[in-house]
């Protein structure tokens, strides 16, 4: 009996994460939720720059209009963030730009369709037929999410289930990370040497200011290595360099400042109405059904890190319906790109512990205020590439994270579950790794037909590591032998039990119920 006692105990599994400073209904005081909502802001910023200034060029645009799509989009950002906290799942979520849209678009841009010598008038051609695209491809999220058909699909996950699917909506996305501090190492790998110094290191070692050093450290490294880039830049350190060094590096090359309005509200139709092409419709909606599945794990690990319940499948549902309205409005204005969780700031509120859903309607507030006063807007986009992707390395690593954390709920000594882990984690690296490698050096996907619609249909799925090991996960958790009552405990199916409803759980309530007593009307299920 003795050595019985002698023995550690296991780590008991908790439904709500610990140790959260803030949870989803407790905000900060309002000086530090403001910062707080700075930092999201800049931190969601990145993929909202890096996008435009990829694609408007291919399309015909000057900086002029790289500017004004920024601005349209940070304005469509902040206007679905707020619907998506208050409507939506309720979780503290930023939606942002998207790198699954970035295919589809780039087909439209090849097709053909648009030799105009006039640039402008065929980047606002362009722009047309992607408003088109992304109107018709909103609708499968709205029908999925509002019909309650992905609650009927979502009630087949299982914790099991989802580590592959959101250990790889975050870890999936290393191609945006390192490779990018890489482009300008001077400036990018003091950015993420410093982030992990000031989060992890200096709240240990200087007491008095630990909550400043951990919530606010990417305030902090930010300003310091902008100041250091820009310093760099005036002293003339990259006079002469390659054209690339400079776009990389400089602090003054983004050509937004001088491009920018003072003051430009975005309006629907801004270019024109919408153009609408059967084929790039369809290739958008698969883009479309791959960021609903991204998304998916994006929200689950959310849910985790606000230290929140795990979501039921209605409010999943219900949040799904509304990103097809985002990726609807995004059609409306003509962002060029659709809408989607953005997982940077899902790692942001890993690291800094603070998952207040107020402090991200602030950050929303403040996505709204900087679209529409360009000239401001523009001096924290023209933040050099490489320090965002360092801020990368440390966020899309902590949404990875987030779902290796479902394995308490799992028995990890079962063959069966290892398999599940193990080959849709393997082939959801391996897999969009061909596909896009082979890209890379061909110019086009594996599936190469005279029809760039239908190469995308099958190209953008195979090109998304979280979609692969989604999709392989929820198989195979659903078709091995899962009838027995010892592998549905394995699977950790029991302890998700009491949230497969909405009234199941009292705490849900707390957490997801709609505000201004809405529920009367739209309860959930």
């Amino acid at each position: 009996m003795a050595a019985k006692a002698d023995e550690p105990a296991p780590h008991q599994p908790k439904d709500q994460l610990p140790n959260v400073y803030y949870c989803i209904t407790s905000p900060p005081p309002w000086p530090e939720a403001i910062l707080l909502g700075f930092q999201h802001y800049l931190v969601m910023l990145g993929t909202i720059v890096i996008i435009p200034t990829a694609l408007v060029p291919q399309m015909g645009g000057g900086n002029e209009e790289k500017a004004k799509v920024i601005q349209t989009l940070l304005f469509v950002a902040g206007l679905n963030t707020l619907l998506q906290t208050w409507f939506g799942t309720r979780l503290p979520v930023v939606i942002g730009a998207s790198y699954t849209f970035v295919a589809p678009t780039i087909s439209i841009i090849l097709s053909g369709r648009w030799d105009d010598p006039d640039p402008i008038s065929r980047f606002k051609k362009i722009m047309r037929a992607t408003q088109g695209a992304l109107i018709v491809a909103s609708t499968i999220q709205i029908v999925l999410g509002f019909s309650g058909l992905w609650r009927n699909i979502a009630r087949f996950l299982s914790p099991i289930s989802v580590v592959p699917l959101v250990a790889l909506a975050g870890f999936g996305l290393y191609e945006f990370a390192f490779p990018g501090v890489a482009k300008c190492v001077e400036i990018g790998l003091p950015e993420l040497i410093l982030l992990v110094v000031v989060s992890q290191y200096l709240p240990h070692l200087i007491r008095p200011g630990k909550h400043i050093f951990d919530r606010f450290a990417v305030l902090i490294t930010v300003v310091l290595v902008w100041i250091y880039a820009h310093i760099l830049t005036v002293g003339g350190a990259y006079n002469g360099k390659s054209p690339r060094t400079q776009a990389s590096c400089r602090t003054d090359r983004s050509g937004l400042i001088d491009a920018a309005p003072w003051i430009s509200v975005p309006y629907p139709f801004q270019w024109g109405a919408p153009s609408f092409d059967a084929g790039e419709a369809f290739a958008m909606m698969m883009a479309a059904f791959v960021a609903l599945v991204e998304s998916t794990g994006g929200l689950i690990g959310l849910s985790r890190y606000a230290s929140a319940t795990p979501l039921p499948p209605s409010i999943l549902s219900r949040g799904v319906g509304w990103q097809g309205v985002a990726i609807l409005l995004s059609g409306l204005f003509g962002t060029a790109n659709g809408s989607s969780v953005s997982i940077e700031n899902v790692g942001l509120i890993g690291l800094t512990r603070v998952g207040s859903r107020r402090v991200v309607q602030i950050s929303a507030v403040f996505m709204l205020f900087f679209s529409v006063l360009g000239k401001f807007g523009a001096v924290f986009a023209s933040i050099p590439a490489p320090i965002v992707a360092a801020l990368y390395c440390i966020f899309f690593a902590y949404a990875g994270a987030g779902g290796f954390s479902f394995l308490q709920f799992c028995q990890l000594n079962s063959f069966r579950n290892k398999f599940i882990l193990a080959v849709p984690i393997f082939l959801g690296l391996s897999v969009p790794q061909y596909f896009n490698e082979y890209t890379a050096i061909k110019g086009y996907g594996p599936v190469h037909t005279s029809a760039r619609w239908f190469n995308d249909i099958v190209n953008v799925p195979f090109s998304s590591e979280a979609f692969i090991a989604g999709v392989l996960a929820f198989l195979f958790d659903n078709t091995l032998e899962k009838k027995d009552p010892q592998i549905r405990k394995d699977r950790g199916k029991h302890w998700w039990d009491k949230f497969k409803t909405f009234k199941t759980d009292t705490r849900s309530e707390e957490f997801y119920s709609l505000p201004f007593n809405l529920n009367k009307y739209f309860p959930s299920v």
